[in-house]
Protein backbone atom coordinates (compact mmCIF):
# COMPACT_ATOMS: atom_id res chain seq x y z
CA UNK A 1 0.00 0.00 0.00
CA UNK A 2 1.34 3.47 -0.80
CA UNK A 3 2.37 5.20 2.41
CA UNK A 4 2.90 8.86 3.24
CA UNK A 5 5.97 9.42 1.00
CA UNK A 6 4.28 7.82 -2.02
CA UNK A 7 1.02 9.72 -1.56
CA UNK A 8 2.90 12.98 -1.00
CA UNK A 9 4.92 12.36 -4.15
CA UNK A 10 1.73 11.79 -6.14
CA UNK A 11 0.35 15.05 -4.75
CA UNK A 12 3.44 17.04 -5.67
CA UNK A 13 3.65 15.59 -9.17
CA UNK A 14 -0.02 16.24 -9.92
CA UNK A 15 -0.18 19.80 -8.59
CA UNK A 16 1.46 21.48 -11.61
CA UNK A 17 -0.65 19.66 -14.20
CA UNK A 18 -4.26 19.34 -12.99
CA UNK A 19 -5.19 22.58 -11.25
CA UNK A 20 -7.67 25.03 -12.78
CA UNK A 21 -8.37 22.90 -15.85
CA UNK A 22 -12.02 22.36 -16.67
CA UNK A 23 -13.10 18.74 -16.26
CA UNK A 24 -14.84 18.22 -19.58
CA UNK A 25 -15.58 14.51 -19.23
CA UNK A 26 -15.91 12.00 -16.38
CA UNK A 27 -15.70 8.41 -17.53
CA UNK A 28 -16.67 6.06 -14.71
CA UNK A 29 -15.49 2.59 -15.64
CA UNK A 30 -15.79 0.97 -12.20
CA UNK A 31 -18.74 2.30 -10.22
CA UNK A 32 -17.84 0.56 -6.95
CA UNK A 33 -14.91 2.94 -6.49
CA UNK A 34 -17.49 5.52 -5.37
CA UNK A 35 -18.38 5.73 -1.68
CA UNK A 36 -21.64 7.29 -0.50
CA UNK A 37 -22.33 8.82 -3.92
CA UNK A 38 -24.28 7.68 -6.96
CA UNK A 39 -22.62 7.63 -10.39
CA UNK A 40 -25.17 10.14 -11.64
CA UNK A 41 -24.48 12.69 -8.89
CA UNK A 42 -20.73 12.11 -9.17
CA UNK A 43 -20.63 12.86 -12.87
CA UNK A 44 -23.05 15.76 -12.56
CA UNK A 45 -20.97 17.47 -9.84
CA UNK A 46 -17.58 16.85 -11.49
CA UNK A 47 -18.27 17.69 -15.13
CA UNK A 48 -17.57 21.35 -15.78
CA UNK A 49 -15.88 21.67 -12.39
CA UNK A 50 -12.19 22.34 -11.70
CA UNK A 51 -9.58 21.13 -9.23
CA UNK A 52 -8.55 24.20 -7.23
CA UNK A 53 -6.05 22.59 -4.86
CA UNK A 54 -4.71 19.21 -3.79
CA UNK A 55 -3.60 18.39 -0.25
CA UNK A 56 -2.64 15.22 1.57
CA UNK A 57 -3.86 13.99 4.95
CA UNK A 58 -2.21 10.76 6.03
CA UNK A 59 -2.61 8.42 3.06
CA UNK A 60 -5.59 10.36 1.67
CA UNK A 61 -5.53 12.84 -1.21
CA UNK A 62 -8.07 15.67 -1.00
CA UNK A 63 -8.92 17.54 -4.20
CA UNK A 64 -10.61 20.90 -3.65
CA UNK A 65 -13.32 21.67 -6.21
CA UNK A 66 -15.59 24.59 -6.97
CA UNK A 67 -18.97 24.80 -5.19
CA UNK A 68 -17.36 23.99 -1.80
CA UNK A 69 -16.84 20.35 -2.77
CA UNK A 70 -13.93 18.00 -2.12
CA UNK A 71 -12.99 14.77 -3.83
CA UNK A 72 -11.25 12.43 -1.37
CA UNK A 73 -9.13 9.64 -2.86
CA UNK A 74 -7.48 6.67 -1.19
CA UNK A 75 -5.17 4.51 -3.29
CA UNK A 76 -5.39 1.47 -0.96
CA UNK A 77 -3.25 -1.44 -2.18
CA UNK A 78 -2.61 -0.87 -5.88
CA UNK A 79 -4.25 2.43 -6.84
CA UNK A 80 -2.50 4.94 -9.09
CA UNK A 81 -3.46 8.49 -10.02
CA UNK A 82 -1.60 9.33 -13.21
CA UNK A 83 -1.81 12.37 -15.46
CA UNK A 84 -1.57 11.76 -19.20
CA UNK A 85 -0.85 14.76 -21.39
CA UNK A 86 -1.41 12.55 -24.44
CA UNK A 87 -4.90 11.07 -24.28
CA UNK A 88 -4.17 8.79 -27.24
CA UNK A 89 -2.05 6.57 -24.97
CA UNK A 90 -4.01 3.32 -24.57
CA UNK A 91 -5.95 3.08 -21.34
CA UNK A 92 -4.72 0.57 -18.77
CA UNK A 93 -6.96 -2.47 -18.42
CA UNK A 94 -7.75 -1.74 -14.79
CA UNK A 95 -8.66 1.95 -15.15
CA UNK A 96 -11.50 2.87 -12.78
CA UNK A 97 -12.12 6.57 -13.55
CA UNK A 98 -10.92 9.09 -16.14
CA UNK A 99 -11.20 12.84 -15.64
CA UNK A 100 -10.77 14.37 -19.08
CA UNK A 101 -9.48 17.93 -19.56
CA UNK A 102 -10.11 17.99 -23.31
CA UNK A 103 -6.96 18.88 -25.24
CA UNK A 104 -5.14 19.48 -21.92
CA UNK A 105 -4.84 15.83 -20.98
CA UNK A 106 -6.54 13.50 -18.51
CA UNK A 107 -6.20 12.21 -14.97
CA UNK A 108 -6.71 8.44 -14.70
CA UNK A 109 -7.32 6.38 -11.56
CA UNK A 110 -5.85 2.94 -12.28
CA UNK A 111 -6.25 0.11 -9.79
CA UNK A 112 -5.48 -3.57 -10.42
CA UNK A 113 -7.07 -4.90 -7.24
CA UNK A 114 -9.92 -2.37 -7.22
CA UNK A 115 -9.68 -1.47 -3.52
CA UNK A 116 -9.16 2.26 -4.12
CA UNK A 117 -11.96 4.64 -3.18
CA UNK A 118 -13.36 8.05 -4.07
CA UNK A 119 -15.63 10.14 -1.84
CA UNK A 120 -17.36 13.37 -2.87
CA UNK A 121 -18.15 15.54 0.14
CA UNK A 122 -18.85 19.09 1.18
CA UNK A 123 -15.61 20.81 2.12
CA UNK A 124 -14.33 19.56 5.46
CA UNK A 125 -17.27 17.23 6.12
CA UNK A 126 -15.53 13.91 6.70
CA UNK A 127 -17.97 12.17 9.04
CA UNK A 128 -18.72 9.48 6.46
CA UNK A 129 -14.99 8.80 5.91
CA UNK A 130 -14.09 7.21 9.24
CA UNK A 131 -10.45 6.61 8.43
CA UNK A 132 -9.90 10.25 7.49
CA UNK A 133 -11.85 11.75 10.35
CA UNK A 134 -9.93 9.78 12.99
CA UNK A 135 -6.37 10.41 11.71
CA UNK A 136 -3.68 11.30 14.19
CA UNK A 137 -0.83 13.81 13.95
CA UNK A 138 0.98 14.40 10.66
CA UNK A 139 4.60 13.29 11.23
CA UNK A 140 6.04 16.01 8.98
CA UNK A 141 4.00 18.81 10.54
CA UNK A 142 5.12 21.22 13.29
CA UNK A 143 2.66 19.44 15.59
CA UNK A 144 4.80 16.29 15.54
CA UNK A 145 7.35 16.93 18.25
CA UNK A 146 9.22 14.76 20.70
CA UNK A 147 6.72 15.93 23.32
CA UNK A 148 3.76 14.84 21.20
CA UNK A 149 5.39 11.46 20.58
CA UNK A 150 6.00 11.11 24.29
CA UNK A 151 2.33 11.85 24.97
CA UNK A 152 1.30 9.14 22.50
CA UNK A 153 3.57 6.52 24.02
CA UNK A 154 3.25 7.37 27.71
CA UNK A 155 1.98 4.41 29.76
CA UNK A 156 1.16 2.52 26.56
CA UNK A 157 1.59 -1.25 26.72
CA UNK A 158 1.25 -1.54 22.92
CA UNK A 159 4.30 -2.66 20.99
CA UNK A 160 6.01 0.36 19.47
CA UNK A 161 5.62 -1.05 15.94
CA UNK A 162 1.87 -1.43 16.48
CA UNK A 163 1.62 2.14 17.76
CA UNK A 164 3.48 3.50 14.74
CA UNK A 165 1.08 1.68 12.42
CA UNK A 166 -1.99 3.02 14.22
CA UNK A 167 -3.31 5.76 11.94
CA UNK A 168 -5.26 7.25 14.86
CA UNK A 169 -1.93 8.03 16.51
CA UNK A 170 0.39 9.00 13.63
CA UNK A 171 -1.00 9.53 10.14
CA UNK A 172 0.60 8.02 7.08
CA UNK A 173 3.16 5.58 8.48
CA UNK A 174 2.95 2.02 7.18
CA UNK A 175 5.03 -1.14 7.36
CA UNK A 176 7.96 0.04 5.24
CA UNK A 177 8.68 3.28 7.03
CA UNK A 178 7.90 1.97 10.52
CA UNK A 179 10.55 -0.75 10.03
CA UNK A 180 13.07 1.69 8.57
CA UNK A 181 12.48 4.25 11.33
CA UNK A 182 12.82 1.70 14.12
CA UNK A 183 16.06 0.41 12.60
CA UNK A 184 17.51 3.90 12.31
CA UNK A 185 16.51 4.58 15.92
CA UNK A 186 17.91 1.23 17.12
CA UNK A 187 14.63 0.09 18.67
CA UNK A 188 13.13 -3.39 18.63
CA UNK A 189 9.63 -3.42 17.06
CA UNK A 190 8.20 -5.33 20.04
CA UNK A 191 9.37 -2.92 22.73
CA UNK A 192 6.40 -1.67 24.79
CA UNK A 193 5.84 1.91 23.65
CA UNK A 194 5.59 3.13 27.23
CA UNK A 195 9.03 1.74 28.07
CA UNK A 196 10.97 4.10 25.81
CA UNK A 197 13.23 6.59 27.53
CA UNK A 198 13.39 10.27 26.60
CA UNK A 199 16.60 9.62 24.70
CA UNK A 200 15.04 6.73 22.78
CA UNK A 201 11.98 8.83 21.96
CA UNK A 202 14.26 11.58 20.68
CA UNK A 203 16.03 9.08 18.41
CA UNK A 204 12.72 7.67 17.17
CA UNK A 205 11.24 11.10 16.47
CA UNK A 206 14.28 12.13 14.47
CA UNK A 207 14.37 8.80 12.63
CA UNK A 208 10.73 9.03 11.55
CA UNK A 209 11.18 12.53 10.15
CA UNK A 210 14.47 11.68 8.43
CA UNK A 211 13.22 8.48 6.82
CA UNK A 212 10.05 10.11 5.52
CA UNK A 213 11.91 13.12 4.13
CA UNK A 214 14.51 10.90 2.46
CA UNK A 215 11.78 8.75 0.92
CA UNK A 216 9.95 11.78 -0.46
CA UNK A 217 13.23 13.08 -1.83
CA UNK A 218 13.53 9.81 -3.74
CA UNK A 219 9.91 9.91 -4.94
CA UNK A 220 8.82 7.04 -2.72
CA UNK A 221 9.31 3.29 -2.78
CA UNK A 222 8.27 1.20 -5.78
CA UNK A 223 8.22 -2.47 -4.89
CA UNK A 224 5.54 -3.38 -7.43
CA UNK A 225 2.54 -1.19 -8.25
CA UNK A 226 3.27 2.33 -6.99
CA UNK A 227 3.92 5.08 -9.53
CA UNK A 228 4.19 8.86 -9.27
CA UNK A 229 1.58 11.14 -10.81
CA UNK A 230 3.64 11.03 -14.01
CA UNK A 231 3.66 7.23 -14.08
CA UNK A 232 7.30 6.92 -12.99
CA UNK A 233 8.75 4.56 -10.38
CA UNK A 234 10.16 5.84 -7.10
CA UNK A 235 13.75 5.01 -6.17
CA UNK A 236 13.79 4.72 -2.37
CA UNK A 237 13.59 0.93 -2.68
CA UNK A 238 17.28 1.14 -3.57
CA UNK A 239 18.02 2.76 -0.20
CA UNK A 240 15.97 0.54 2.12
CA UNK A 241 18.12 -0.68 5.00
CA UNK A 242 16.16 -3.66 6.30
CA UNK A 243 12.61 -3.74 4.95
CA UNK A 244 12.10 -6.83 2.78
CA UNK A 245 15.67 -8.02 3.39
CA UNK A 246 14.77 -11.52 4.54
CA UNK A 247 17.91 -13.63 4.72
CA UNK A 248 20.11 -10.58 4.40
CA UNK A 249 22.66 -9.07 6.74
CA UNK A 250 22.42 -5.90 8.78
CA UNK A 251 24.05 -3.04 6.84
CA UNK A 252 25.34 -1.67 10.13
CA UNK A 253 26.80 -4.69 11.98
CA UNK A 254 26.63 -7.62 9.55
CA UNK A 255 24.43 -9.82 11.74
CA UNK A 256 21.72 -11.78 9.92
CA UNK A 257 18.41 -9.91 9.95
CA UNK A 258 15.32 -11.45 11.49
CA UNK A 259 11.61 -11.03 10.87
CA UNK A 260 8.43 -11.86 12.73
CA UNK A 261 4.77 -10.85 12.80
CA UNK A 262 4.07 -7.72 14.82
CA UNK A 263 0.61 -6.16 14.79
CA UNK A 264 -0.32 -8.52 11.97
CA UNK A 265 2.50 -7.32 9.73
CA UNK A 266 5.88 -8.84 8.91
CA UNK A 267 8.49 -6.80 10.74
CA UNK A 268 12.17 -6.78 9.83
CA UNK A 269 14.84 -5.99 12.40
CA UNK A 270 18.43 -6.55 13.43
CA UNK A 271 18.66 -8.64 16.64
CA UNK A 272 21.97 -6.97 17.48
CA UNK A 273 21.28 -3.30 16.69
CA UNK A 274 17.66 -3.50 17.87
CA UNK A 275 17.85 -5.50 21.07
CA UNK A 276 14.59 -6.84 22.48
Amino acid sequence: MPELPEVETVRRSLLPVILHKTIETVELRYERILQHCSPQVFQEKLMGNRFLDLVRRGKYLIFSLEDELELVAHLRMTGRLIFYSDCSIPMAKHTSVVFGFGSEGALRFEDVRKFGTLDLVKRGEYDQIKGLKSLGVEPLSPNFTQASLQALTAKSTAKIKALLLDQRKIAGLGNIYADESLFLAGLHPERPAGSLSDHELSRLHGAIVQVLQDAIGNQGTTLRDYRTGYGQEGSFQNKLQIYGKKGGKCPRCGVHLEHRKVAGRTSHFCPSCQRE
